[in-house]
């Protein structure tokens, strides 16, 4: 489906064949295509990359968007940490992240952007699934506390009590857990972690972050890897955006002693009752999300997954086009185009919105 609204920056653009390159090839190798391609003036290319979460969302929103308008999109999943340390050298022209930047990471991209604060948008909410493979099995109800023993591997069996109790109804098999995280910087290992902190208190031990704090575990790179990894091994459970997780089982958390499947609706309820983060500013939408489990109905293990882009480029042909391809993606048919693709993941709230294009206005386009 193409967009109804044409954008007047690019009008004069003639049309070309929609590039897709979410996993092949380098970023600086896309950046030096992105050089050779704009030099002859007929299109012009603008390459991100970063949050696997993503790919989806970014899939749908390239192809709609370069269908329409003659730009060409590249997305290449490489992670969070990896996407942040690529735009702030000025490799990428945008980044998606899970987690939001750090204060040296703001300084390094408002450095790389040209001395002006950068965006960082809060463009895709999704829940993050406890998914597992147990034949026969679709849902487990477990606690936070419960959860965190099992990826510090304190809980081993599936029909450990501590399970067993909270699902008197299932007959859970005698078979050993295998907990599964990721082996690369990933923003959903943070947001995982952070609700296990919130929400699980003494029973998670570690500071939340982008690197797994156990050794010796199963893990693989990126979603993909993480979600293919359960799917091969009977007894396994992961974490991961809840867009990618297939037929894998998942498991309903603890809200208010009420057992809670994850949903988009629930995911969305969430967001719309946290605060902004103490640094967040009109550029900076970042949100401090409340993962403990107080919200009625709000799905708590959610992930906020960020856009970041500059509101100065050196080029005004970027400028246009990271500014009309943001646009786009806030927009209320981007929005539902990445929901569709993804089948996992809320739109924003149209308060959300207007607050997110008024920051998008700011990129300068002359």
């Amino acid at each position: 489906m193409k967009m109804k609204r044409r954008f007047a920056t690019i009008a004069a653009l003639s049309a070309v064949a929609l590039g897709l390159s979410a996993c092949g090839g380098s970023a600086q190798s896309q950046v030096e295509e992105s050089e050779s391609t704009s030099s002859g003036g007929s299109s012009v290319t603008i390459n991100g990359s970063g949050a696997s979460s993503q790919v989806n969302a970014q899939q749908a929103w390239r192809d709609n968007f370069g269908a329409d308008t003659g730009i060409t999109i590249n997305y290449d999943p490489t992670g969070s940490g990896t996407g942040r340390e690529q735009f702030i050298a000025g490799e990428v022209s945008f980044t998606g992240t899970d987690s939001i930047l750090k204060p040296e990471e703001i300084e390094g991209a408002t450095e790389r952007c040209n001395g002006q604060e950068p965006l960082e948008l809060p463009l895709y909410i999704s829940p993050i699934a406890i998914a597992f493979n147990l034949e026969g099995i679709e849902n487990v109800n477990m606690t936070a506390e419960v959860i965190a023993h099992v990826f510090d591997g304190k809980i081993t069996n599936w029909n450990d009590p501590a399970i067993a109790d909270l699902n008197p109804d299932i007959d859970l098999p005698d078979l050993a857990i295998i907990p599964v995280n990721r082996a690369d910087d990933s923003g959903t290992s943070e947001n995982f972690q952070q609700y296990l902190v919130e929400a699980g208190g003494d029973a998670w031990p570690y500071e939340p972050s982008d690197t797994w704090p156990r050794t010796g575990t199963q893990s693989a790179e990126k979603t993909s890897g993480v979600v293919n990894l359960v799917s091969s091994t009977p007894g396994a459970v992961t974490y991961a955006d809840a867009s990618q997780i297939g037929d894998l089982g998942t498991v309903a958390v603890d809200v208010n002693g009420k057992f809670l499947p994850y949903s988009p609706e629930a995911a969305a309820a969430i967001v719309d009752g946290s605060e902004p983060t103490e640094d967040a500013t009109d550029r900076r939408l970042t949100v401090e999300l409340k993962r403990d489990g107080s919200i009625e109905g709000a799905y708590p293990v959610v992930m906020i997954s960020y856009l970041v882009a500059c509101t100065e480029y050196d080029d005004a042909d970027t400028a246009s086009a990271v500014k009309d391809y943001f646009t786009y993606m806030a927009s209320a048919e981007g929005q539902q185009a990445a929901a569709d693709a993804n089948g996992g993941n809320a739109p924003i709230s149209d308060t959300l919105r207007e607050r997110v294009m008024a920051a998008i206005d700011q990129i300068v386009t002359n």
